[in-house]
């Protein structure tokens, strides 16, 4: 049945008997809690909501890592008309109060000590009446959420959360803030709704299957996705934690992940340095020869017959989905681009990953490649109620029931980002003759050179970030005579490679300096540059030793790099590059 708003989620859940509805982590393992109980806790909230006055078009703050008392709360808030507001765990006191005045939260979920003591720190500055935490803290500044679980649920919620209507806002989401402040995304139920029921739809999700929910709920993808999940009867089991995540998948075994390309890129940078010792890495290298033979069929979701495939499954490509857990069926990647040397990685060793595009602006999901649409390199077909048009320029724009009407108070950025009714995605991309999307990199992030050709950074970052040696590359040159990089080295793999060679360094600055450092760091963006057109060849690099993170700036909440607060940040090691030139 097809939603109207986010309130036909919990419905459809109370309507359900699910005794493993979702599994909540503790130190003991995992435990399940049936949609019946899940169901009780949030009309339970939503009556001491009531009392407390919270109603319609008020705005409630959640700050918590990933844990069904999130999904309580943002329900309960939904049924009410209130409109939710995420706030990433990561963000600084300062950062958190800003969205909180901006957003006018009236009061806030939170998850334990740490972040109420960071909230209560700035709740002067703020518009916070109430403040719920989710652990069982011995602080009587905070209404503990065990307590609000207590009250006897709500009489009328049936009749309260059937008046929502589609056009109702459900949520405000502050951009990561990439190319700037963030700016708080106005969805409404209607926007997320008609999202949900068309991205899901090919995939075939259903009750039995198991998904472990690590993306923060903060993030509209993860949000979504997981809201769309629990409708189909999937299984969530939420982790509040990501460096537990590869233990949790061996314990839960999921059936599908869905996962940004960073997580992608770790578990292929692991495979690499286990396969990195004779006798492992001439068996290795040959099952990926064998594999990328056979690398059409398994992007047409066939399992290839051939012994040699089968030997090299058996040998090599099993064992790598053993270790995430030996179930998944469906793997999906979104939030950034996945880089087509890592999704090539993957269906050599047998994977096919669903990779995707959107943006908070579109609830999210633009475009996605399904189990029968397909197309390597691509995000896929746009979905069918989503139109996609390129503009003359480029640049990609889209219309449809899941773009936002606008920006929380900022009626010129509004503005700015409809033309003739086409919200402006930013991105570059083309569209081929059988419609599947391709993008190619940010708009902004486009550099010209002082020669006047354009150079797209992103495809030539993805790259160099599929060596196991490069954690993060960030290519430099706009208005410069030619391009250059900016190399994050992965330094545990670094310093232990150079271990082996028992090369002796003190420091990070000192390890970067040495002679066989530089000349194989040269070596991999040699390889790169074999695949470039000759004004996108990189002719210098710089290897840094500051990892980029959200507390200098030169990382979003979300954890994606911020091209030019790292140009700015790393100016005077970008002016070094060129000072000869």
């Amino acid at each position: 049945m097809s939603l109207r708003t986010l309130n036909d989620i919990f419905f459809a859940i109370a309507g359900r008997q699910h005794s493993q509805f979702v599994l909540r982590k503790l130190e003991t393992g995992w435990e399940p809690i049936s949609s019946e109980q899940f169901a009780a806790k949030v009309s339970s909230v939503v009556r001491i909501l009531r009392s407390w006055g919270i109603s319609k078009r008020d705005r409630v703050a959640i700050l918590s890592e990933n844990r069904h008392e999130w999904v309580v709360a943002d329900m309960a808030c939904l049924l009410l008309g209130a409109i939710t507001v995420p706030i990433y765990t990561t963000l600084t006191g300062e950062q958190t109060a800003r969205l909180l005045r901006d957003s006018g939260a009236r009061m806030i979920f939170l998850s334990n000590q740490k972040h109420l003591d960071k909230v209560l720190s700035v709740q002067h500055e703020t518009c916070l009446e109430k403040v719920v935490v989710m652990d069982e803290v011995a602080d009587d500044r905070a209404v503990r959420l065990s307590e609000m679980f207590e009250s006897p649920g709500e009489p009328r919620l049936e009749e309260i959360g059937r008046a929502i209507q589609p056009d109702d806002l459900a949520t405000i989401i502050y951009t990561s803030g990439t190319t700037g402040v963030p700016k708080g995304v106005m969805l409404t139920h209607g926007n997320m709704s008609a999202n949900i029921n068309f991205f899901l739809c090919p995939f075939g999700f259903r009750e039995g299957m198991l998904c472990i929910s690590f993306l923060p709920l903060s993030h509209v993808t993860a949000r979504s996705v997981d809201l769309g999940l629990l409708h189909s009867g999937v299984t969530l089991a939420y982790l509040p934690v990501i460096d537990q995540l590869p233990r949790a998948l061996l314990e839960i075994r999921p059936h599908l992940l869905l996962s940004v390309p960073r997580v992608y890129e770790k578990v292929h940078t692991q495979v690499e340095l286990k396969a990195d010792h004779f006798p492992r890495k001439q068996i290795y290298q040959w099952a990926r020869r064998v594999g990328r033979a056979h690398r059409a069929e398994i992007l047409e979701g066939k399992t290839p017959r051939s012994p040699a495939w089968q030997i090299s499954n058996r040998l090599v490509f099993a064992k790598i989905r053993e270790g995430i857990g030996g179930r998944v069926g469906i793997f999906i990647s979104g939030g950034a681009p996945l880089g087509r040397p890592l999704a090539e990685w993957y269906a050599d060793v047998g994977i096919r990953i669903h990779e995707g595009y959107g943006l908070t602006e579109t609830s999210p999901v633009i475009a996605v490649n399904t189990p029968e649409a397909h197309r390597l390199g691509s995000v896929g077909k746009p979905l069918s109620n989503v139109d996609v048009s390129i503009a003359d320029d480029g640049e990609i724009l889209v219309r449809g029931p899941s773009v936002f009407h606008g920006y929380w108070n900022q009626p010129e950025e509004t503005r700015a980002a409809f033309v003739d009714g086409w919200f402006r995605t930013g991105d570059i991309g083309r569209i081929d003759r059988d419609g599947f999307l391709f993008v190619t990199d940010r708009k902004k992030d486009l550099l010209k050179t002082s020669g006047g050709k354009f150079i797209a950074p992103q495809p030539i970052e993805s790259a160099l970030k599929h060596h196991p040696l490069v954690a993060e590359a960030v290519v430099v040159g706009d208005k410069r005579k030619f391009p250059a990089v900016l190399i994050f080295p992965n330094f545990a793999v670094l310093e232990a490679r150079m271990r082996e060679k028992h090369l002796t360094f003190s420091s990070r600055e000192e390890l970067v300096e040495l002679t066989l450092v530089r000349q194989r760091y040269a070596e991999i963006i040699s390889e790169v540059n074999v695949e470039l057109a000759q004004f996108e060849k990189l002719k210098e690099f710089c290897l840094i030793t500051e990892e980029p993170s959200a507390t200098t700036g030169t990382m979003t909440a979300s954890m994606k790099l911020r091209r030019r607060a790292i140009e700015d940040h790393f100016r005077h090691k970008i002016e070094e590059i060129y000072a000869g030139s």
